[in-house]
């Protein structure tokens, strides 16, 4: 698995939206967001398809243009040059070339950021691919696939790591190994921003930024959702979020969105 410095982590947080609005061909798609991602730790991104997930992860990386208000990512605005080398992204549709191999398609993205091959080897090991490194990325199914893509993240040893529903089409106990070394790559400093819309995954995070129709829900802990979501079931309990949310609305009473995450 690729290094990540051990030093002790400053206490700026990695990311920090205000105001955060997006608008893709006029039409609004994030809106006002503000929230904070601390440094080294693991953020979940969770909502249900179409709200919002993969535009605020683009903006995080600094591929989308903000309407309005503030993003900034590791001390500078999201986007500027020098971030390139510090932040890994894996998009939701794996980018790896069909026709080289596994290893190749690493070591390629590896040599954008001045790694080297056994950079490239250890990056395709820490996804289980080993055994693979010399098959075509065309020849792979498409779970496997998909690690390829997160290993091409990986191999540039990234501060900040954005990942865009990794695991989806996964078996379960891939899912589970590949969320044993996002914790890992945690636990040595990095810091990880990871999507999805099945709940469950929220429970392996240490922060979660709750999404709708892209308006910030709420920012908690797993354990702050079991309890304003009034269940021990995250699914559940993030529907019971939703339901107060709309309730609220129906008052005319401010939304209620962030709690500071532990």
């Amino acid at each position: 698995m690729p290094h990540v410095p051990s030093h002790a982590a400053p206490t700026a947080p990695a990311i920090e939206a205000d105001s955060l609005s997006v608008r893709i061909r006029r039409a609004p798609i994030l809106h006002d967001l503000g929230f904070t991602v601390p440094t080294g730790r693991i953020t979940g991104l969770l909502g249900p398809s179409g709200s919002g997930k993969s535009t605020l992860m683009r903006s995080i990386v600094g591929v989308q243009r903000i309407a309005r208000g503030t993003l900034t990512v590791l001390g500078r605005p999201a986007g500027t040059a020098s971030l390139r080398r510090e932040v890994g992204y894996m998009t939701q549709d794996a980018s790896v070339y069909r026709d080289l191999t596994v290893l190749d398609n690493v070591r390629y993205f590896g040599a954008l950021h001045g790694r080297s091959a056994a950079d490239a080897r250890e990056a395709v090991a820490a996804v289980g691919l080993a055994d693979l490194a010399n098959r075509k990325a065309a020849d792979l199914s498409g779970g496997q696939f998909s690690r390829v893509s997160l290993a091409c993240a990986l191999v540039g040893d990234p501060t900040l790591l954005v990942l865009d529903e990794p695991t989806v089409g996964l078996d379960p106990v891939l899912r589970v190994d590949l969320w044993d070394r996002f914790r890992a790559l945690a636990n040595r400093g990095a810091t990880l921003v990871v999507s999805s819309h099945v709940m469950e995954e929220a429970s392996r995070c240490d922060s979660l930024l709750l999404l709708r129709e892209g308006r910030l829900l709420a920012q908690l802990t797993p354990d702050t959702l079991r309890e304003r979501g009034g269940s021990e079931d995250l699914e559940q309990a993030f529907l019971g979020i939703i339901r107060a949310d709309l309730e609220r609305q129906a008052a005319g009473l401010p939304a209620r969105t962030k709690e500071h995450a532990a």
